[in-house]
């Protein structure tokens, strides 16, 4: 929804009666649960005036506006959508108009789709810009979908600059859904207002706009189509092809029957869960029905988005996360693909939420409520913060209250860990996850398992095996500090262990100084050179797992003992004794289970690392 929704006329008459302003800043404030930052203030009241004036002039008072419109499943907001019929054809129109106060900005070299604004760093070309945000609309609303039905167009308006001001930035292509326009050339950009929007009243158009459901379009259902199940050609077995079937069969009995149920796969490290969800998401597309694919890892839904959209970028914005779902229209979707469902937290509100917003609404409620088919994908010894709530008895219990009936598919193959079902049990029976107590590990041929003394001595052995062309990655329990990369240099080594230092995985996004960005730590290889956590490995896969057990766990006689002292993950440390206790277990359970063949394994406590050593011979 958009801070203002009005006429040219209404938008003119706030403007000069001063109300516009205060009017946005209340909205977002309502909205965003904070005040509006001073540099959106200025916008409004230097670039919005100069918009509404130029609308009057080109003879469109009746033109509907949306000011700061919410692009659908995002939290970017398109500045102005102007919404009116076309002059030509009398069908729906909509106008995408970015405003810039820039006076003056160039091309960076060798990037003809990034430019440097002074005095505000390197921005994306606003071509671009609203070129993207014209082809997310044609992605996700329904009313945009169908050819013909409605157009959309997209400027973007420079009003504070001339041409000359922009000189190299007029070399990038323009289209329909991208143009570009200075003060400079104000008459023309009040002929392209012209062309596209009729001089009569728009609210019809608005309420098409504001009304439509919200779904992936049949162009981006074509792409994933290609770009997900074509370019992986999925073997899926057993219990796996069980649970593929029967969600496609679950889909087709929506329909047919207007029914609607709830289906849970559970399943170990390496189970294939990853591995479902993307030949539904390939298959389903392929049919048409709408589907889209949501997790809570940054890191796993930023790889997956990378990985399966690399050759169509487009496909990317299908890889969502679980707290998009706050306010999509029920059954919008046919089938909500919820992988890594473990992650599921009590309510999708974060102090980034809206006030409005914030109902206090269960997420899974959000998530079931979204598609006719909600498919949910986990494993419950994953749960590793207090407040995550994925378990299957959470969403039985939540379809219950909504009336739906639930389908649960166990996975008992394994494919990581070499496939040792031998090694999972250990590792179970170790943590204390199943009953028992720990047991010396008597081998598997298909995995390797070892102790060693200390980290560098885990580090020489996994660099061997790097050198012999395999996968490894080192990761430990969050029990040191975790420092901010360091400007202009590298990244502090803030885990040490005796003489043995080494960095954690890089906090940005993005790369730095050759270390990669935190989602993409476990898949590549640079990530060697630091050391991975439970929120950067979890999801991911690799030949070899180093494991170093830090004092949050230790073992004590007969038992473990969680020490929340000893931790440095605060998010962990905010539940309860219990809730510690399980969350790191569980955490070093996904730790050790990221290995394909093989884990060599180190505590830093000495009689935790004599219970180790005395399980694993040498």
């Amino acid at each position: 929804m958009p801070l203002f929704r009005g006429s040219v006329a209404h938008l003119r008459s706030q403007i000069e009666n001063g109300s516009l302003v205060p009017t946005l800043s209340e909205q977002y404030r309502h909205r965003m649960g904070r005040s509006a930052p001073p540099a959106e203030i200025r916008s409004w009241e230097r670039s919005l005036a100069v918009l509404a004036s130029d609308l009057v002039e080109a003879g469109l008072p009746g033109v509907e506006v949306l000011v700061e419109y919410q692009l659908p499943l995002t939290s970017k907001r398109a500045d102005v959508i102007l919404c009116g019929r076309h002059p030509g054809s009398g069908t729906a129109q909509f106008v995408v108009v970015e405003l810039k106060q820039w006076s003056r900005a160039h091309l960076v070299d060798h990037a003809d789709d990034l430019c440097v604004l002074d005095g505000m760093g390197t921005r994306l070309h606003p071509v671009e810009q609203v070129r993207r945000y014209c082809t997310h609309l044609r992605d996700f609303v329904a009313a945009l979908d169908d050819e013909g039905q409605a157009g959309i167009a997209g400027v973007a308006y420079l009003h504070n600059a001339t041409d000359l001001d922009l000189n190299d930035l007029w070399a990038y292509p323009q289209d329909q859904q991208g143009r570009m326009y200075t003060g400079q050339r104000r008459a023309k950009f009040l002929r392209y207002l012209q062309q596209h929007l009729a001089p009569t009243s728009g609210a019809e158009a608005a309420d098409l706009l504001l009304g439509s459901a919200i779904r992936p379009s049949k162009q981006l259902l074509t792409l994933a189509a290609e770009e997900v199940q074509r370019r992986e050609q999925f073997v899926l077995l057993d219990e796996q092809q069980v649970a593929y079937s029967l969600v496609m069969r679950s889909v087709e009995q929506s329909y047919r029957a207007n029914s609607k149920e709830v289906i849970i796969v559970s399943g170990g490290p390496g189970s294939g869960k990853s591995v479902i969800a993307l030949s539904l998401m390939g298959e389903l597309s392929r049919r048409g029905r709408t589907v889209l694919h949501a997790t809570g890892s940054s890191a796993f839904t930023q790889t997956l988005r990378r990985v399966a959209g690399a050759r169509a970028p487009r496909v990317k914005s299908m890889f969502k996360y679980f707290n998009q779902f706050v306010d999509a229209e029920r059954n919008s979707l046919d089938v909500l693909i919820c992988d890594e469902a473990h992650r599921i937290r009590e309510t999708s509100a974060n102090r980034y939420t809206p006030a409005s917003l914030r109902s206090g609404r269960p997420q899974v409620a959000e998530l079931i409520d979204a598609a006719r088919v909600p498919v949910f994908l986990l494993d419950e010894h994953q749960v590793v913060r207090p407040g995550e709530i994925g378990t299957i008895d959470d969403i039985r219990d939540a379809a219950e209250a909504a009336g739906l009936r639930t389908q649960v598919i166990e996975l008992d193959a394994q494919f990581r860990c070499g496939g040792s079902r031998a090694y999972e049990e250990w590792v179970l029976r170790l943590l204390g996850l199943e009953p028992g107590g720990p047991v010396p590990w008597e081998g598997d041929e298909h995995f390797s398992l070892s102790s060693t003394t200390g980290p560098s001595t885990m580090e020489l052995r996994l660099r061997a095996l790097l050198d012999e062309g395999y996968g490894a990655r080192m990761a430990a329990g969050y029990c040191w500090p975790w420092s901010d990369p360091i400007p202009g240099g590298g990244l502090k080594p803030d885990v040490r262990i005796g003489d043995w230092q080494k960095p954690w995985n890089n906090k940005k996004d993005t790369s730095h100084a050759g270390a990669p960005g935190t989602p993409y730590w476990a898949s590549d290889a640079a990530g060697f050179e630091q050391v991975g956590c439970v929120y950067t490995a979890q999801g991911f896969e690799y030949d070899y797992a180093g494991v170093i057990i830090g004092p949050d766990l230790v073992w004590r006689s007969d038992h473990w003992v969680a020490q929340p002292q000893h931790s440095h993950d605060s998010q962990v440390k905010r539940g309860d004794s219990a809730q510690f206790d399980q969350a790191v277990r569980n955490t070093y359970k996904v730790l050790l289970t990221r290995g394909m063949l093989g884990a060599t394994v180190y505590s830093t406590d000495a009689e935790t690392q004599a219970l180790l050593e005395s399980l694993i011979s040498a």
